[in-house]
């Protein structure tokens, strides 16, 4: 990298050299990594050869260059970079986290053909690091934060590792919309539905052919909630998913299951329960009773941990924004009514 110059006040332009080696990495094949830096840097670049000129403000300037040297870092690891890579490296160095976006993204959960399962932005780094040190986690984000993709991920991990005998996945089957009883088929049948995106998360993770069989020898179960009362969990990686559809008691009744030389994890959001008459979600009461208790850590994933069509991350924004309205009317509405008593009863 050479020295800066000004070419007015608050704006300086840096010469930044990649690796020969590394550079069609770090740009892309077509350089679609560089369509996206441009799109999200507030500054410009201008590449000839491994010579990447950078001219804006000078906090913008210096974000890039560190940009680069995390893309360097990432490509001389091995991995393959990706617009999707760029996107998180620069939201990573925007919250100015002391870990380097590099150690973040390279962090290995599980591989299986060539495809490699990681944790993509810090809160999901934070979360699946938390899975390691912690008995209870509770995964607590929107819809594409991965919450339950890298529990699963996290699960099957522990498994092959053995430090569990076998992956115990439930969810409570909750209708939003659509009721058990009009569903045909069997109860299994009806059942399914629910536990369907259990059994998607694994097939990404395992070879197909293998979950029957593990299944059938009881190494993995995916059940609805009500089949886990009664019992004591003992040796084994249990995820809670949609657990903002428990009541309390429900969410009581699971986490009362844990046993010896297991580990749970509960995944939820609080955003979007489905549970009928207004009933209080277990997932909402539990932050408050749990919290503070040792061996028991909450992870908060946002938008920003979003690692889905980045369309997803504003509509939960937009949706979050509306809430938040909606709840400052509702208490305005509130003391107008309250000031209109006060006022009645001095008259």
């Amino acid at each position: 990298m050479t020295a800066q110059r000004s070419t007015r006040t608050d704006v300086v332009t840096t010469v930044y050299e990649l690796d020969r080696e590394l550079a069609q990495t770090v740009l892309g094949i077509t350089d679609d990594n560089l369509k996206v830096l441009d799109n999200q840097l507030d500054c410009d670049i201008f590449v000839r050869g491994t010579r990447v000129e950078l001219t804006g403000p000078a906090h913008e300037v210096s974000r890039a260059t560190k940009i680069f040297d995390e893309l360097q870092s990432i490509a001389r690891r091995g991995h393959v970079i990706s617009p999707d890579t760029v996107k998180s490296v620069v939201g990573i160095i925007r919250v100015e986290t002391p870990q380097s976006a590099a150690e973040i993204l390279s962090g290995e959960i599980i591989a299986r053909r060539g495809r490699v399962v990681r944790a993509k932005t810090l809160g999901q780094k934070e979360y699946v690091d938390a899975i390691d040190v912690n008995t209870i986690v509770f995964g607590l984000g929107p819809a594409g934060s991965g919450k339950t993709y890298l529990a699963v991920a996290k699960a099957v991990q522990a498994l092959q590792l053995k430090q569990v005998s076998r992956i115990i996945l439930t969810r409570p089957a909750v209708e939003a919309g659509e009721k058990l009883g009009f569903l045909p088929g069997t109860l299994n049948d009806k059942i399914d539905p629910y536990l369907r995106p259990l059994y998607d998360s694994l097939r990404d993770m395992l070879e197909p052919e293998m979950i029957p069989k593990l299944m059938e020898a009881g190494v993995i179960e995916v059940a609805p909630l009500a089949y886990m009362r009664g019992r004591t969990l003992n040796d084994a990686f249990v995820i809670l998913d949609e657990a903002q559809n428990t009541t309390p008691a429900q969410m009581k009744m699971f986490l009362t299951r844990l046993g010896f030389g297991s580990k749970m994890v509960v995944t939820g959001d609080i955003t979007q329960v489905d549970l009928p008459g207004g009933q209080r979600s277990g997932l909402r009461l539990v932050r408050h009773i749990l919290r503070g208790v040792d061996d028991v850590h909450f992870s908060e994933l946002t938008s920003g941990d979003v690692v889905r069509h980045q369309l997803v991350g504003r509509i939960v924004d937009a949706y979050q924004d509306y809430e938040d309205l909606e709840e400052l009317r509702a208490a305005e509405r509130k003391r107008a009514r309250a000031a209109l008593r006060e006022k009645a009863t001095e008259q």
